[in-house]
């Protein structure tokens, strides 16, 4: 009875350490912006290149999929939202280099890119002011469902919706300074 029971114990403490990880990664961004993602106005000069981004081991029962890059440190008195792109299905697992940007079509079909809070739809790069770096979050959710919103949202509203459908959420941050 005792090796059953140290049986059991182990196969379950085995199972749960080999539980994956909902993880967010990058090729193109490694803790910093580089001149090809930051922006090419407010006095900035980079190329406003979305970073490539991939995650893997999604959480079971996983719909869909949103992706946001929001600067908390702007000096607006609430953030600043660079990307939100939603309604990627879930059998995605990757956004190109590029995808951002709404005229290049690499935004996986069917996803959503509103406007950011430069008031254009996709992806604006960071443009902090002189001085301290500004810390980017970049977020994936993995989604319940769908959200039933259009590229008319706010992100906001985009944000107050994906509270009810996240499942679960992976982060990487990238700082910028000028």
């Amino acid at each position: 009875m005792k090796k059953l029971v140290a049986s059991l114990v182990f196969g379950i403490i085995t199972t749960a350490l080999s539980a994956q990880t909902f993880t967010l990664k990058s090729n193109d961004v490694g803790g910093q912006a580089t001149q090809k993602q930051f922006a090419n106005v407010f006095g900035c000069q980079g190329e406003n290149v979305s970073p490539q981004l991939s995650w893997e081991n999604p959480p079971a029962g996983t719909q869909s999929f949103a992706v946001t890059i929001y600067d908390k440190d702007a000096p607006t008195g609430s953030g600043f939202w660079h990307w939100v792109i939603f309604n990627i299905p879930a059998d995605v697992k990757e956004l190109k280099s590029g995808a951002g940007d709404i005229a290049k079509g690499l935004a996986p079909k069917g996803a959503i890119q509103i406007k950011t809070d430069a008031g254009t739809p996709g992806y604006i790069g960071p443009c902090p002011p002189p001085g301290a770096p500004h810390e980017y979050l970049i977020t994936v959710f993995a989604l319940k469902s769908k959200l039933d919103l259009d590229q008319n949202a706010t992100a906001a509203y985009v944000g107050f919706n994906l509270s009810f459908q996240v499942i679960e959420k992976a982060s990487i941050v990238m700082y910028g300074k000028r």
